[in-house]
């Protein structure tokens, strides 16, 4: 067993809300569980009946699964289970919901398909789960897709902004979370025309769905400019060593302005390699690489000055949010259920916040914890404002709108923090 997976093993342990790791023989004492009063509802709710037709719901117990990579390249993202769980205990600590105990049990998949479609098929038949919440990676998510809803189990809140998580005609039982890659890329080409036209545009991509995601949205955005604006594209591999090489070729070509459309590793070696180089394009990231501690610092937070993204979630590291109300709750729960953890890490504060949005759909829930009620609830979630999220940016889901969120706002990191600039854009 790696020192890695020990880590999050000890976590899970300490958390107290079912949490399994992959690999690891130790499992969270469910003895450690209890509650009843629904979070938020501002008075204690009846236990409801015992939901003998839901499978992972018992009059005491909602079973919540997740694949997600604890090791491997996209290690990075464990912090989503690490935050999830401390969410989970926080809400079990304070009653439960409706008299039920949330169990969370995340099994590791390394960002392997095969692995995630392995562990999904435990989580359903063996573990008897209510519900897949969460799970990390397009591909992986996309590999279980017609499984789970071929089960009607709901696939909830997907760790992906792909855009094939809002299609209920085709995946009634699947629902994403953040905004698309796509969208967030046509936000990137409107930016470009307009503050920088006549740019050679160079992009960095994963080689898989999430990769293609972005220049599907380049395409969309710059319209029949795109082949004049694109200048040269190169992949990688999630499992590549590095992406150093693809960067040498991309400043080749010329560039002046740059997309890196990576998780967090390659981001990171992109910012470095970038300014290794001595080249200075216009740089914009995907959204799901601006974490300060997993990205910005490691690249070297001088050589991340001057990046820009477009974002939905307010940046815990802004001193001018330094009392947002938001935030401080974000804060308050962190120190206490977070300890030892990096608490400026963007990856926490979206875990807190779709851990949150989560908690909503079961309480909206009520006494009805069937899976048809659960997507229901997830499908009506009415310009309900997170408190981690930019002012103004809401969740509005509908039975024919299942995207949770579509605006954004761009940001420039200026060496210490993302600063948001310009009005809220609507990506579609």
């Amino acid at each position: 067993m790696s020192k890695h997976m020990t880590l999050a093993a000890a976590f899970v342990i300490t958390a107290g809300v079912g949490l399994a790791i992959t690999g690891c023989e130790k499992k969270a004492d469910k003895s450690a569980q209890a509650g009843s009063a629904a979070p938020g509802s501002g008075a204690a709710a009846a236990p409801a009946a015992d939901q003998t037709g839901t499978p992972g719901v018992t009059a005491t117990e909602i079973k919540i699964g997740q694949s997600i990579p604890f090791s491997g390249p996209l290690s990075a993202f464990a912090a989503l289970g690490k935050g999830e769980a401390a969410y989970f205990k926080m809400i079990n600590d304070k009653g439960g919901i409706n008299g039920h105990k949330l169990t969370l049990i995340s099994l590791d998949d390394g960002y392997n398909p095969a692995k995630a479609v392995e562990n999904t098929r435990k989580l359903v038949e063996a573990e008897g789960v209510a519900l897949v919440f969460n799970s990390v990676g397009t591909a992986n998510n996309a590999a279980v897709q017609k499984y789970l809803n071929d089960k009607k189990v709901p696939q909830l809140f997907v760790a992906s902004g792909a855009d094939r998580w809002a299609d209920p005609e085709h995946f009634p039982w699947t629902m994403g979370f953040q905004p698309s890659y796509r969208s967030e890329a046509r936000i990137y080409a409107r930016y470009l025309m307009k503050e920088k036209p006549g740019a050679k545009l160079c992009v960095l991509y994963q080689n898989d769905d999430f990769g293609k995601e972005y220049l599907t949205g380049l395409k969309e955005g710059f319209g029949d400019q795109y082949d004049k604006v694109v200048t040269k594209k190169m992949s990688y591999e999630a499992t590549d060593p590095t992406a150093d090489s693809q960067i040498v070729s991309l400043q080749g070509a010329g560039c002046d302005a740059m997309l890196t459309a990576a998780t967090p590793k390659f981001a990171a070696q992109a910012i470095r390699k970038i300014a290794d180089l001595g080249w200075k394009p216009l740089h914009m990231i995907s959204n799901v690489s601006i974490s300060r501690s997993a990205v910005l610092a490691p690249a070297g937070l001088d050589k991340s000055t001057g990046i820009l993204t477009a974002g939905y979630i307010k940046d815990i590291t802004d001193p001018a949010l330094a009392n947002d109300p938001g935030l401080n709750e974000y804060r308050e729960f962190a120190k206490q259920y977070l300890a030892g953890q990096d608490l400026n890490d963007g990856t926490f504060v979206y875990a807190y916040g779709v851990a949150q949005a989560l908690v909503k759909v079961l309480t909206q829930c009520g006494s009805d914890l069937s899976r048809e009620n659960i997507m229901k609830q997830a499908a009506n979630l009415q310009k309900f404002q997170l408190g981690v999220i930019a002012d103004g940016i809401v969740i509005n889901t509908s039975p024919t709108d299942f995207r949770p969120y579509s605006q954004m706002v761009m940001a420039k990191f200026n060496g210490n923090n993302f600063v948001p600039f310009g009005e809220i854009i609507t990506s579609d």
